[in-house]
């Protein structure tokens, strides 16, 4: 069985996007949520602060989409050439 990768990929970003989100608009509503993840975050995407804004949340969730994107696609085809 082979995975598509670009079907793994948009599911990975819309994950890792939204997972990024979720967190964004839960440490805007409740401060100390999530506080750690969005550090973590952080650390890994230039640019990107956890300040608790919109704009913040915004930018957090494209780095999520793109970077879980290509963790799937990269996944995806590892996958198949180890099962070729």
């Amino acid at each position: 069985m082979k995975l598509d990768i670009k079907a793994l990929a948009l599911t990975a970003g819309l994950l890792w996007g939204g997972a990024v989100l979720l967190v964004s608009i839960g440490n805007m509503m409740w401060p100390p949520y999530g506080g750690a993840f969005l550090k973590f975050a952080a650390s890994i995407y230039p640019g990107y602060q956890p300040a608790g804004t919109m704009s913040s949340a915004i930018i957090g969730t494209l780095y999520g989409l793109v970077d879980g994107a290509i963790g799937g696609a990269i996944f995806a085809w590892l996958y198949n050439r180890f099962t070729a």
